[in-house]
């Protein structure tokens, strides 16, 4: 095993189509136009030496170690900021240039301090490896004058101070900033500005007194700096070095894997010593993120070597019991002994399961065999059901497909983005930071949030809408922009005609132009003014291309399914589908949510969105199977509890979900937990739905198992292990063993039999295996005989379903109203540095930044409720009260609060309803009428939850179990 290296170019590709001949060092080269002759050079093998140069960056030009000479020019130009020409003679190495090139680096040894030796960065430095390549022998000018590197003024024997140097900077738990060593080659700087897109990073000072600064010459932690690790990354000196490399040293292999949080699915190479990781980098040739990366991938997996993470199987007969440890033969035996009980003594119906959208895609589909082939029924689901359940039925109705139309690159060619109902700077960072990258370039934006997130105004960019609805009004806004795009002629009548049934549109064009539609009359209740209405629907149907992207803040309510079509129904008036820079693209919460469905997570449905009633399909996996499959609808989430409360439902198996804490209507979801006689969890650590368990299953972390996870663009991507599970087992292996124990004669020896399994049964799939992906990288589905290199874009010639299907869709206010009691509205969301519930990256150095839930709530409301910044306030609404801090911000409108779900204690989810969305009972999160006032202490229902978990994870031989 060896570190996997990638080139660094020096300069980004040229994307032009032209070509370009010239001859560097007597050899003929050819390249697009544009390419400089650094990129040229390494491209045919010809190393230049540079310092601040590297291809994640535009060209900058201030080093001077990449001069070169060319023929009838005058000078000695650098070779990063000069383009190649035709006929163009370059010579990279004459006497004249090494002399220049070793009186430049003699300059930045000067002032450099000589602690090779000793420094984190030995092994991989740019600034020791140039100092060879240049040829450097001494330096003339040496070390006792005017520097950066000497606290004290070494001339003097005074003990004077030195004014230019500066301390390390420590604040960051994961960098460190050593301002001693800074070349000032500003490559930090301009991928936090390029890159990130944050700005929070310049040059302070002038001349030999210039230095990299933080802000205003802050702490990195007190600045801006949202330690996405692009600083880092860039830096060619130890001057940003991540504190594990200090700590441990430096890697020595790595493997290239998937990040396993949000549903971007950045490529990291994991780069070890022996079986510990050392530092995740992100991988330049990740088609999803393109060598970026966020806090959370770079550097929160500490979750994988936490103390909290539980390792050995663990039963109990009652919940109020101490957990006892056990084998795992013990406690496989022990849960198919229940299983066979319940279903016995309750019927076949009785049992079912969750699976995991953050496990693997081969994990998934065995989690669902397992309950289809194992338990004889179809009770399984999925948090698809709580989160993106309405785009896989939306989007199927209108276009015969339940997932995204583009990949990442398409931004790139938009012109026009709308971002409905999501926050992509704080839960897509990835993506975010492309999309601000776009529109910096000049593309426009339009927001539909209830809350101001930070790409209605950040620096660079700003909204050229905001429309700042009333929560649940999704419905109204959307189709008051169609309203205006036919009654104005601004649809795309050709597209229309080619591509959808045209009928169907004069009856929804009808539909969309009565008057009840329009702006106007909307606006009393969306609280949206008609004019912002009016110019955004005009700027999305003229503007050039124009690409919806939308999250939870538009599926989450209960017309979720009716808003998803609605925003296919804008798509393909404006002809927005089947080409770069347009589409309709769900931004997925989870790193395989979209794998989860995929794979046949829904109770409705086998892997690839096939229905279970469709006897065709049965007959597939009937015969690889060797068992007879129920072909009727199995019982979603809701279903299961509710039937649990009923008394009919009592055994559940669910891997890598925490229902309790992410579930809305706590109460309820606790209630039917506490129902059932054997819950099974499947997971890494003692969560909050463990409470009521009577059988806990460890799990393995996306670092110590094989596999693939499909992100919210249809791309398989390679997870690969780098690290023995600490539980003994992957998670399929873990669910194959329970199979077994469960009479199923299962023999996967690894993942990759699992994807054939999966590529031999769906058809979205069938060209799919690890050879394939590792011969492509990665590849997105459909990926089969008629899409042999996979499908980056959908529907480009016509729709998956035929013709493209409009959809009437009538606006039903929610059953969820405010009132006296409750005259607020509450919505939910995410923060940048926290995951989902938290269970991962609260056991992180990320707490620094978001130690605890807060709520968001208007100055007006605030005074009128005499609630001071920091005060404990008391969130209550019909289901149920908690108590949190207050945060006092115009981000939100008066009327509406806001909070984050990811910490236990604060149970944001006892708040919310069980009101839910009519097609899929996806939870109406984003709606709860709620009454906000000052509190003193927790409420009831914390302090009883505070004392259940308490007795819960108590481990029997040990004095208490962490959580």
């Amino acid at each position: 095993m060896s570190l996997v290296h990638e080139i660094d170019y020096g300069t980004p590709a040229s994307q032009s189509e032209a070509q370009v001949t010239l001859t560097i060092d007597g050899r003929a080269i050819t390249v697009p136009e544009g390419t400089s002759i650094m990129r040229a050079s390494m491209e045919a093998g010809i190393k230049v030496p540079k310092l601040c140069a590297t291809d994640m960056v535009d060209a900058f030009g201030s080093c001077r170690l990449c001069l070169v000479e060319i023929e009838g020019r005058n000078g000695t130009p650098s070779s990063c900021t000069t383009p190649v020409m035709p006929g163009m003679v370059v010579h990279t190495q004459t006497g004249r240039l090494k002399d220049i090139r070793r009186g430049v680096m003699e300059l930045y040894i000067s002032d450099h301090p000589l602690d090779c030796l000793t420094c984190a960065a030995n092994g991989d430095c740019e600034l020791q490896d140039m100092a060879g390549a240049v040829g450097l022998r001494d330096v003339r000018y040496g070390y006792e004058g005017d520097n950066h590197v000497h606290r004290h003024v070494k001339a003097r024997n005074d003990g004077e101070i030195n004014a230019k140097w500066m301390p390390k900077d420590e604040s960051n738990p994961y960098f460190t900033y050593d301002p001693s060593k800074c070349i000032v080659c500003s490559r930090c700087v301009r991928a936090c500005e390029e890159v990130q897109g944050t700005f929070a990073l310049t040059i302070e000072g002038r001349g030999f007194g210039s230095r990299v600064s933080p802000g205003m010459h802050e702490h990195f932690l007190e600045s801006e700096c949202v330690s996405c690790g692009a600083c880092v990354q860039a830096c060619p000196t130890a001057t940003l070095t991540e504190k594990s490399v200090i700590a441990i040293g430096q890697p020595e292999h790595s493997e290239v894997t998937t990040c396993a949080y949000c549903g971007v699915g950045c490529s990291f190479k994991a780069e070890m010593r022996g079986e510990e990781l050392v530092r995740m980098v992100p991988w330049k040739d990740g088609q999803a993120n393109r060598g970026h990366s966020c806090v959370k991938g770079r550097f929160a997996y500490g979750y994988a070597t936490h103390k909290d993470r539980i390792l050995n199987p663990m039963v109990r007969e009652k919940i109020s019991d101490p957990w006892r440890e056990v084998t795992w033969e013990e406690a496989f035996a022990h849960v198919a002994s229940e299983f066979r009980r319940i279903q016995y003594q309750y019927g076949r119906d009785s049992i079912g399961g969750i699976t995991s959208s953050r496990c693997t895609n081969e994990e998934t589909f065995l989690v669902q065999k397992l309950i289809r082939a194992g338990f004889g029924n179809n009770n399984v689901d999925t948090c698809a059901r709580v989160c993106h359940s309405p785009t896989g039925y939306g989007l199927g109705q209108a276009f015969g497909t339940s997932a995204g139309t583009q990949n990442f690159d398409s931004v790139e060619h938009s012109d026009v983005v709308v971002v409905i109902g999501a926050n992509p700077t704080d839960g897509h960072p990835v993506f975010g930071s492309r999309l601000k990258k776009r529109l910096r370039q000049g593309a426009k934006l339009i927001v539909i949030d209830p809350r101001r997130i930070d790409l209605v105004r950040t620096p660079h960019v700003e909204a050229a809408y905001h429309l700042p609805l009333q929560p649940g009004t999704n419905v109204a806004v959307l189709t008051a922009l169609a309203h205006v795009i036919v009654t104005e002629g601004l649809f795309d009548e050709k597209f229309i005609r080619e591509r959808c049934d045209w009928s169907e549109f004069e009856d929804w064009a009808a539909f969309v132009s009565e008057a009840q539609h329009s702006p106007e009359a909307v606006e009393k209740f969306t609280g949206v003014p008609a004019d912002l209405v009016r110019g955004a629907a005009r700027l999305y149907a003229k503007g050039g291309n124009g690409a919806i992207y939308y999250g939870l803040g538009v599926t989450e309510h209960s017309q979720g399914s009716t808003t998803v079509i609605a925003i296919a129904n804008l798509a393909m008036v404006t002809g927005n589908i089947g080409r770069p820079g347009v589409g309709v693209n769900p931004l997925r919460g989870q790193n395989n949510v979209q794998g989860s469905c995929d794979m046949g997570s829904f109770p409705h449905e086998l892997p690839g969105y096939r229905h279970i009633s469709d006897d065709a399909t049965r007959d597939i996996f009937e015969k690889l199977w060797g068992v007879t499959l129920s072909n009727e609808p199995g019982l979603r989430i809701p279903n299961m509890l509710d039937a649990a409360v009923e008394g009919t439902f009592k055994g559940i198996y669910i891997q890598g979900e925490d229902i309790l804490q992410s579930d809305p209507d706590t109460k309820h979801v606790s209630a039917g937990l506490a129902a059932m006689e054997c819950v099974v969890v499947h997971d890494l650590f003692l969560n909050e739905t463990a409470n009521y368990a009577h059988v806990f299953l460890p799990g393995s972390t996306f670092l110590e198992k094989d596999g693939t996870f499909t992100n919210a663009e249809r791309r398989i991507n390679r997870v690969r292990k780098v690290m023995s599970p600490k539980n003994g087992y992957a998670d399929w292996e873990v669910t194959q063993k329970l199979a077994q124990a469960m009479g199923l004669n299962w023999n996967y020896v690894h993942p990759s039999e699992i994807m054939d399994e999966i590529a031999a049964t769906t058809p979205s799939f069938a060209l799919v295996s690890y050879d394939y992906l590792d011969k492509m990288g990665s590849v997105q589905w459909p990926c089969n005989e008629k899409f042999p290199e996979g499908s980056p874009i959908m529907h480009v010639n016509g729709f998956v379903r035929g013709k493209g299907k409009f959809i009437r869709t009538e606006y039903v206010a929610t059953d969820e109203r405010t009132g006296p009691r409750f005259p607020l509205l509450l919505t939910t969301g995410r923060i940048l540095s926290q995951y989902n519930v938290g269970a991962q990256t609260r056991r992180t150095e990320n707490v620094t930044w978001h130690a605890e839930d807060r709520l968001e709530i208007h100055p007006h409301d605030a005074e009128q409720r005499g609630i001071k910044e920091g005060d404990w306030i008391k969130l209550a609404s019909r289901s149920g009260d908690t108590t949190l801090r207050a945060l006092i911000t115009d981000r939100v409108a008066p009327g509406v609060v806001y909070t984050t779900f990811h910490h236990p204690d604060t149970q944001a989810n006892v708040i919310t309803t069980d009101f839910s969305d009519w097609a899929t009972n996806c939870p109406e999160y984003k709606v709860t009428a709620v009454q906000v006032s000052p509190s003193n202490g927790p409420t009831e229902w914390q302090s009883d939850y505070e004392e259940l978990s308490r007795r819960s994870r108590r481990i029997a031989g040990k004095l208490e179990a962490a959580e």
